[in-house]
This record gives C-alpha cells, sequence and structure tokens, in this order.
C-alpha cells in the first residue's frame, strides 16, 4: 500500500485532491493507499524529521503561510528523500524552482481532473521504477532511499549492518537476517558466509579464498563456503555476460 501525502493550507484543497484521489482510483482497481494531510510544510518537516516519515508520494502547494512548498521539497531532498513530488499552485511563477527539486508534474489551480490523473499516473511509474532500483533504510538524522547499484557489499556486526557504498558508508541497526530479506529480490546480491552480502557487480577478482572488490577491500570467504559462493559469482557473472 502506498502513502500520500497531501500538503497544503486549506482544507478545500485538501478535500479537493482527495476526492481526485478517489476518482483516480475507480479506474485503477490494483491500486492501494493511503493519505496523510498537512495543513503546513512545517508539519510535514517536523514529522518528517521526528518520525522518520517517509511518503511513497507527496502532493504539495507552493504557497503557503510560512514556509513555501519550494523550500519545504528542498528541506526533502537534502534530507536524502526521492519521492515523487506533484506540484499544486496558482501561478507559473515557480515552474523553474519546481524542476530544480527534481518535481515530476507542476499543476495549476483550479486543477482539472485530467491534468491530475496524468500527474498521478507520472507519480505511480516514477515510484514503480524507483521500486526496481533503491531500497530504503534507516539511518542516523532519518530514512535514507539508496539506489542498488550504489551498495559495493554490506557486513553484519552483531546487531548493525554496515553498507559500504561507492562514496559512503551507512551503519544501520537490523539484523543479517532482515538486510537479506531486503536484498534477496536484486539477483546481483550474494550471501557470502554469515558475515556478508556482496553486490556481485562490483566484484574485482575472485581468488581461492578471497574476493577484491570494486573499492579494493578484500573479503576473505569461509573455507566451508569458498565452493558455494564461487559457484553463485560465476553462474550470475556468465548469465549477465553482455
Amino acid at each position: 500500500m502506498y502513502t500520500i501525502a497531501l500538503c497544503d493550507d486549506e482544507v478545500k484543497e485538501l478535500d479537493q485532491i482527495e476526492a481526485f484521489l478517489e476518482s483516480y482510483q475507480d479506474g485503477k482497481q490494483e491500486l492501494a493507499y493511503r493519505t496523510e494531510r498537512f495543513a503546513s510544510a512545517e508539519e510535514l518537516l517536523q514529522r518528517v524529521k521526528e518520525d522518520g516519515y517517509m511518503p511513497d508520494i507527496l502532493l504539495l502547494d507552493i504557497f503557503m503561510s510560512g514556509k513555501t512548498g519550494i523550500e519545504a521539497a528542498e528541506e526533502l531532498r537534502k534530507l536524502g528523500m526521492c519521492m515523487p513530488i506533484v506540484f499544486l499552485t496558482t501561478s507559473r511563477e515557480h515552474a523553474l524552482e519546481a524542476y530544480e527539486v527534481d518535481a515530476i508534474q507542476y499543476l495549476v489551480k483550479p486543477l482539472a481532473e485530467e491534468r491530475f490523473f496524468h500527474a498521478m499516473d507520472s507519480a505511480i511509474g516514477q515510484l514503480r521504477r524507483m521500486e526496481e532500483s533503491q531500497v530504503i533504510i534507516k539511518v542516523a538524522g532519518g530514512m535514507r532511499q539508496i539506489q542498488i547499484d550504489d551498495i559495493v557489499y554490506c557486513e553484519s556486526q552483531k546487531n548493525y549492518q554496515i553498507f559500504y557504498m561507492k562514496e559512503e558508508e551507512y551503519r544501520v541497526r537490523m539484523t543479517a537476517a532482515k538486510l537479506w530479506e531486503l536484498l534477496e529480490r536484486f539477483p546481483q546480491f550474494g550471501r557470502c558466509g554469515r558475515s556478508y552480502i556482496l553486490n556481485m557487480n562490483h566484484i574485482n577478482s575472485v581468488e581461492r579464498e578471497e574476493i577484491v572488490m570494486y573499492n579494493n577491500r578484500t573479503i576473505y570467504i569461509p573455507r566451508n563456503k569458498a565452493a558455494e559462493f564461487k559457484k553463485e559469482y560465476f553462474a550470475y557473472y556468465f548469465d549477465n555476460r553482455e
């Protein structure tokens, strides 16, 4: 089920958006969603920062008392949040700023149902593409949406998992079993003993009892797991070689 956040300082506008969403769902019975309403950008940002709230789609007014929708979107992007954003506004003057925060649609009020439906089609389409290439993890400071291709490997350290990325590292409190549940649907990941999950696209070489990764880190293979992992790796390599 998707979570759609609605942020507008006018109740009648929130009511209309929810009515449009109900009509939109009538033609897409497979779509399950729930909405959460916010009367200001500050209320939305507080929920994100304090509770780790991360909606799947954000429908955001621009002109509100206090922070504008553009300012809220800028803060959300700085926090690493990549959800599709649709701006709803009474003026075209902020279209360029909307583009700069990667909004997928910019709708001018009064809203037209047809244009709203098109915006939702774009948002759902982007969301489904993101689901195929990203995972969400909880880190210090909030939630992060990370690209699967940026994960080099993960290391288990008791109740924490270390994500070694191309450019940075994340230390996440979760079990190794939970992490594998998150990653096993992506064919490029393979388990190497109990401690490591490796992105096989980032393996430089596989030796007798060690693996050299993209970042030049060497992973030592448990002797009783070496043959099993090598078989998995070479099967993946030959199946995916161009």
